[in-house]
């Protein structure tokens, strides 16, 4: 490239060439080239609550007479560009960072300069119309904007992966009653138990759902306290008391969110302890998920060696070397995303743990963490949603063959004839390969009508003792 084509820009390290076109500054190239860890690009919604930010700084230092209303307006209109969708290619830091996020903040606050000085006539690079750190840092530091937009960027995402677990819970309901009348045998340690209906267990998956999705409402509600004005280290130096009170009144009205400013600013910016309820939450969900996908493969084993009580959706080859076989790919795609987000959130705990004094530099990995696991575990729901659980059917037929085989049935018995009679009945059953049902008549332990009162199969999915107006004295 020839010089023409660079600008050269100055910073306290010195001097350095940026390309003419691009709207990112001196500290933005530097922490590109410093840190080239992931190579991704950074998440487009925390661009966006950091225009957010900016935008609603920029209108707050206008209306405390802090900055010009040009100037302002100017910063507003880029900001607007950048919620848009326009400039984001020019937020280049990688998303894992040293300095606590002051890269990714002097990335926002050079692009948006650099806009708003060609806005108002000016030359990218030439920050004499409107600085970085004078006018759209202008009472703020990395230290209270970039949790800001971490808290922000979390809230929305956690929105979306709201609605993906609300279709999700609403999809086992129907399950649930479409299965009710299915009954099946239950399990425990992988054993014979007793009868269930497998309604009964897609209810039970809809109620593990609607908890995961109240327990992440109620850790939501810590991502919306903002130490935002607390500055440097949450004391609001070089921060007007009119911007401090009105920086969370104006950007929750802009945003459209609902936020409130922390009580202490000093312990807000200190502490990330929200983001590991919040990761927390997300952890507990994914464990759901992937329990859930558990016994979706156990159940749907198969087809004709497994227990084959109900059938996946076949969605594609399961195998290049057997012919015909299907796999469980998407409860097991389930398992792989609920694994990553186990690890990611020991990584977001030992991060939050490892603050110092006024300030925890390692928000870059939570941040990272954290929007990727709750970004995958919504598209993880969503393709568990849309391409197995409403095409999930049920093999009537062998569940109840399943059930009818069972020794576990014998339980039903116990309350009749004690528990050691029925004890005896059952090893038998299992040393003889015969029926509870032939066993019991064999041996004139209770007659065949009191006996298929007892072992009514909905009977022993209810409360209560099965077949209690039989009931015999031991």
């Amino acid at each position: 490239m020839s010089e023409q084509e660079f600008r050269t820009e100055k910073d306290s390290i010195g001097t350095k060439n940026v390309p003419e076109d691009v709207y990112y500054g001196v500290q933005s190239l530097r922490a590109a080239e410093n840190f080239h860890i992931t190579g991704l690009n950074m998440h487009p919604e925390i661009i966006n609550s950091l225009a957010y930010i900016k935008k609603a700084a920029a209108i707050t230092n206008c209306e405390a007479g802090l900055l010009d209303k040009k100037i302002a307006q100017a910063i507003v209109k880029a900001c607007d560009e950048i919620l848009g969708g326009k400039l984001h290619e020019d937020f280049i830091v990688d998303p894992i960072q040293g300095g606590a996020g002051t890269s990714l903040n002097m990335n926002a606050n050079e692009v948006i300069a650099n806009r708003a000085n060609e806005i108002l006539g000016g030359k990218k690079g030439d920050y004499s119309i409107v600085n970085p750190n004078d006018h759209v840092n202008c009472g703020q530091s990395t230290n209270d904007v970039i949790p800001t937009a971490g808290k922000m960027t979390s809230l929305r995402l956690l929105k979306n992966l709201k609605k993906e677990l609300m279709r999700l819970h609403t999809a086992l309901e129907k399950k649930a009653e479409e299965f009710d009348g299915v009954i099946k045998m239950g399990r425990t340690q992988l054993q014979d138990a007793v009868p269930i209906r497998l309604g009964q267990e897609f209810k039970a998956y809809s109620v593990a759902v609607l908890r995961d999705i109240r327990r992440m409402d109620k850790a939501m509600d810590e991502m919306r306290t903002l130490n935002m004005g607390g500055t440097a280290v949450g004391t609001g130096l070089n921060a007007d008391e009119a911007y401090l009170r009105r920086i969370v009144p104006n950007l929750s009205e802009i945003s459209d969110m609902e936020l409130v400013q922390a009580y202490d600013l000093i312990d807000s910016t200190q502490n990330l302890d929200p983001f590991v309820a919040v990761s927390g939450a997300v952890k507990a969900c994914a464990v759901t998920l992937s329990k859930i996908a558990n016994d979706l493969r156990l159940m749907s084993s198969g087809p004709r060696a497994g227990f084959g009580e109900i059938n996946l959706p076949a969605k594609q080859n399961g195998s290049s070397i057997m012919p015909g076989k299907v796999n469980p790919v998407i409860p097991e795609v389930v398992n792989q995303v609920a694994f990553n987000v186990i690890g990611n959130d020991m990584s977001v705990t030992m991060a939050a743990e490892a603050g110092q004094l006024e300030l925890n530099a390692f928000e870059p990995i939570i941040f990272y963490c954290m929007f990727q696991s709750i970004d995958t575990l919504g598209y993880a729901v969503e393709t568990l949603v849309d391409n197995c659980i409403v095409g999930i059917t049920a093999n009537e037929e062998r569940c109840r063959q399943l059930v009818e085989n069972s020794v576990g049935i014998i339980t039903a018995i116990c309350p009749h004839v004690g528990y050691e009679k029925t004890a005896d009945i059952a090893k038998k059953a299992i040393n003889s390969n015969e029926s509870v049902r032939s066993l019991i008549l064999k041996e004139n332990i209770m007659d065949e009508e009191e006996l298929s009162r007892i072992l009514d199969p909905i009977h022993m999915t209810e409360p209560g003792i099965s077949g209690k107006d039989v009931l015999m004295k031991i």
